[in-house]
C-alpha cells in the first residue's frame, strides 16, 4: 500500500545504522498514490526476499485461506458451500436480487445463524456506482438496519445515531484520517452537529463538515486494504467488469477473518481470476535499483 512519496519520507527518517524489514503482500492491489514500491523492490533482484508459500495446519481447514491461494494460482475456488465451511458462494445474476440478498444476509441470515452482530459484517464491493455499488448498498442497508431516529442530511445521505461511518479525508485538527471507521454516538438537532466514536475517541462534526464522512455499511475493496473484518460479503457481477481483476478479488476475500460470502455469478468470478491486467506504472524505481 505504500506509495513512492511515503517510502521516500520513511527512508529519509531511518538512520544508516538501522535495518529495515518490509512485510507485505505483493498480490494485493497497488498503492492509491504514485509508484509500485513493493513490486519494484522485489523485481529489482537487489534486495533479499523471502516468500511465504506454505499453508500451515491451522489454516488448512479454512476455505478462505485455501481459496485465496487457489485464486492466486489462477485456479477456480471451491464454492461447494456446506455447513462446515467459512466460504460461501450464492449464485444470483440480477443486480437488484443481489442487493436484496446482501441486505438479507447482513440483517438476518448471518446474525441468526452465527450470533454475529451486524456491526461485525462488512460489505465490500468493486465500485462505488451501480445497484450493487457502495453508494446504493449503503442507502438500502441503512434503511434495513438503522431506519429511524434524528438525522442530518448531506450529499444525498442521512446520518443518524448508530450509523457506521468512514472518514474519507485526512483531518489533522480532529486527529482522524482517511479510512478511519467509527459509529455515530449522538445527533444534536439543535446545533446541527453529531458525534462519532472512533474506538476510544469522540469527534464532533458540524453539518458543514459531513462531506468528510460517508456511510460505511458498504465500502469498496480498495478502501478496505489494510483492514480485516469478522464477516465479509462481496457482490461480484459482470456489471463491474472494468474493475474485475485477480488481485481485487484476492484482496476482498482475504479481508475476512471468520466468514466470506460472495453473491453473484461464476462468470464474474472466473473472469476476475483470469484477468491479470495490472495498470502499467512508469516508476523507474526498478531500473534505478538494478543499476
Amino acid at each position: 500500500m505504500i506509495d513512492v512519496i511515503l517510502m521516500n519520507s520513511l527512508l529519509k527518517a531511518i538512520p544508516l545504522t538501522m535495518r529495515l524489514f518490509l512485510v507485505g503482500d505483493i498480490d494485493q492491489l497497488p498503492s492509491v498514490g504514485a509508484g509500485n514500491v513493493l513490486r519494484d523492490i522485489i523485481d529489482s533482484g537487489k534486495i533479499p526476499v523471502v516468500r511465504l508459500t506454505r499453508i500451515f495446519r491451522q489454516a488448512q481447514t479454512s476455505r478462505i485461506i485455501t481459496n485465496a491461494h487457489r485464486i492466486n494460482q489462477g485456479l477456480f475456488p471451491d464454492i461447494s458451500n456446506g455447513h462446515n465451511t467459512d466460504f460461501f458462494f450464492i449464485q444470483k445474476e440480477d443486480p437488484s436480487l443481489v442487493a436484496a440478498e446482501i441486505v438479507n444476509i447482513v440483517k438476518n441470515r448471518i446474525p441468526k445463524a452465527y450470533h454475529i452482530s451486524t456491526n461485525d459484517i462488512q460489505v465490500l464491493t468493486p465500485m462505488q456506482r451501480s445497484v450493487v455499488g457502495a453508494a446504493n448498498l449503503n442507502v438500502i442497508l441503512q434503511e434495513a438496519i438503522n431506519p429511524e431516529g434524528d438525522s442530518l442530511s448531506r450529499g444525498g445521505f442521512k446520518y443518524r445515531q448508530g450509523d457506521r461511518v468512514m472518514q474519507i479525508r485526512n483531518n489533522y485538527d480532529k486527529d482522524v484520517f482517511n479510512g478511519d471507521v467509527g459509529y455515530i454516538e449522538s445527533v444534536n438537532m439543535d446545533d446541527h452537529s453529531l458525534t462519532v466514536r472512533f474506538e476510544e475517541r469522540h469527534v464532533e462534526y458540524e453539518d458543514s463538515e459531513l462531506d468528510e464522512l460517508t456511510l460505511a455499511y458498504a465500502t469498496t475493496i480498495h478502501k478496505s486494504q489494510g483492514s480485516e473484518y469478522p464477516v465479509v460479503v462481496i457482490p461480484l457481477l459482470m456489471t463491474h467488469f472494468v474493475m474485475l481483476q485477480r488481485n481485487l478479488v484476492y484482496t476482498g476475500i482475504t479481508r475476512a477473518k471468520k466468514i466470506c460470502i460472495i453473491v453473484g455469478t461464476t462468470k464474474a468470478l472466473a473472469y476476475s481470476i483470469h484477468n491479470m491486467v495490472v495498470q502499467k506504472r512508469n516508476t523507474r524505481l526498478k531500473e534505478k535499483l538494478s543499476q
